[in-house]
């Protein structure tokens, strides 16, 4: 008869989970070489282009307006709904949660905290430099512009640079940055790069950002992913004394071992033994003494309740005695007969 257990798809996950090594040993950590320190480079200098060409009103400002007056969701509002839910695919809160439920997966399925730490770095250099360039510059957005053919800079607005795009930049593209193989990192590269241009695009046609705020925005997004390697040594640095805390708090917990149980010492019974011929009660005899019996230890045992003993019917009947009662089968006695 077969007794083995039918596996879920769950149990089979799990099994599968622990024959996972303890660190994947392909799993290579991007370095800043000369290659990525170009780009960084480059990147800036394009984002630094951006500020200038804005600040100082030039052509690219007179081309934000002419989209602005362009109006792209009058153009085409067939896709205009469509893009209303394509758009959250920038947005920080759905985003990061999608983003971090798939990492920490991998982070407990690779057995390392690196995943997790790299995505909470990112989004926190996004947060600081992102943010203080939104506050610092203040620029309004096309649906608040004041001035005609004015750069809308410093008037308490922050939508420069895009935060949308930025955030579809940085959040996708950890993907391909954290990816385990060349092939998937190109892949998921390209997949990011069309994410976060759609995005960007959307928020232009939606009107909520101008096209200077997209490329910036693109430009901060590409700044933190390049330089993602510089802090590689904080972040394992960070895991390191993440597990060590992790190892003190079990072994702390590991100390408060509960008091031990009193044992119980086993009852031995001693032989009876009955007077021999002339002995006073209560005295051995000094000649005749029966051998003793092997002890007997009164061990915890099972215990039969009251419904599963053998019941045991004394033999006779258990009515008491009544003098005045004739036995069944003896014909009673004649009454006498009283009157005339």
């Amino acid at each position: 008869m077969r007794t083995e257990r039918n596996l879920t798809r769950l149990d089979r996950v799990f099994a599968r989970l622990d024959r996972e090594p303890e660190r994947p040993a392909h799993i290579d950590v991007p370095k800043m070489s000369r290659h990525r320190v170009v780009l960084f480079s480059a990147t800036l200098a394009f984002y630094l282009a951006i500020v200038w060409a804005v600040v100082t009103t030039s052509w690219l400002v007179r081309l934000d307006w002419q989209v602005m007056f362009f109006r792209p969701y009058q153009q085409w509002p067939e896709i205009h709904a469509f893009l209303d839910y394509y758009v959250v695919l920038g947005q920080r809160g759905p985003t990061a949660v999608m983003v971090a439920a798939w990492l920490g997966w991998r982070s407990w399925r690779q057995h390392t905290l690196r995943p997790m730490l790299t995505l909470g770095a990112s989004l926190l250099l996004l947060n600081i430099t992102v943010g203080a360039a939104k506050i610092g510059m203040g620029r309004l957005g096309p649906h608040y512009a004041t001035v005609i053919g004015s750069n809308e800079m410093g008037l308490g607005g922050d939508i420069f640079p895009s935060g949308h795009t930025a955030n579809a930049v940085v959040t996708w593209g950890i993907l391909a940055y954290l990816a385990s193989t060349p092939g998937a990192r190109r892949w998921l590269s390209a997949v990011s790069a069309v994410t976060s241009l759609g995005v960007g695009l959307t928020t232009v046609y939606l009107g909520t950002h101008w096209l200077s705020d997209v490329l910036l925005g693109w430009a901060a997004g590409l700044l933190i992913l390049l330089a993602l390697p510089w802090f590689e040594p904080l972040i394992a640095r960070a895991e390191i004394a993440l597990f060590d805390l992790r190892d003190r708090w079990r072994s702390r917990r590991g100390r408060t071992v509960p008091a031990p149980a009193v044992p119980v010492t086993p009852v031995v019974l001693q032989p009876r033994t009955t007077p021999a011929d002339g002995a006073a009660p209560g005295r051995e005899p000094a000649a005749s003494v029966r051998p003793p019996r092997a002890p007997t230890h009164l061990a915890l045992g099972p215990h039969t309740a009251r419904s599963e003993r053998t019941p045991v019917t004394p033999a006779g009947s258990r009515r008491p005695p009544h003098s005045d009662r004739v036995p069944r089968g003896t014909a009673p006695a004649a009454r006498p007969l009283t009157g005339g």
